[in-house]
């Protein structure tokens, strides 16, 4: 998978696009595809601040994360990008799309 990562502060070591290469894999354990997946990281004050957004079929992913340190601030976005897609998953699975109105009947 190809992920478009972007930064105009930071530059982008092999160990950084690893890291973030490693949190992505870790999203493909739910067999969901992700189309064109984008991770922006910006500098704010002390602190960073990592953006993600990434396509799944009829739905869009987003998380953003910050922390003063870049790869807590990776790690971070990675929990919250999987519970999001854990929550996509698991959606058709939920009562309110299996429940099924409720049958009146009239006794005359």
């Amino acid at each position: 998978m190809s992920i478009a990562i972007t930064s105009q502060v930071v530059e982008l070591t092999n160990a950084i696009r690893a890291r973030i290469e490693s949190r992505f894999d870790k999203l493909n354990r739910r067999n969901i595809v992700l189309i064109n997946p984008h991770v922006v990281i910006q500098k704010e004050g002390l602190n960073y601040l990592v953006e993600a957004k990434a396509g799944v079929p009829n739905d869009t992913l987003f998380a953003q994360a910050e922390h003063e340190d870049l790869y807590a601030a990776i790690n971070d976005l990675g929990h919250k990008l999987e519970r999001q897609l854990s929550r996509y998953a698991e959606k058709p699975l939920s009562q309110r799309t299996t429940a099924t109105p409720a049958v009146t009947t009239e006794e005359e």
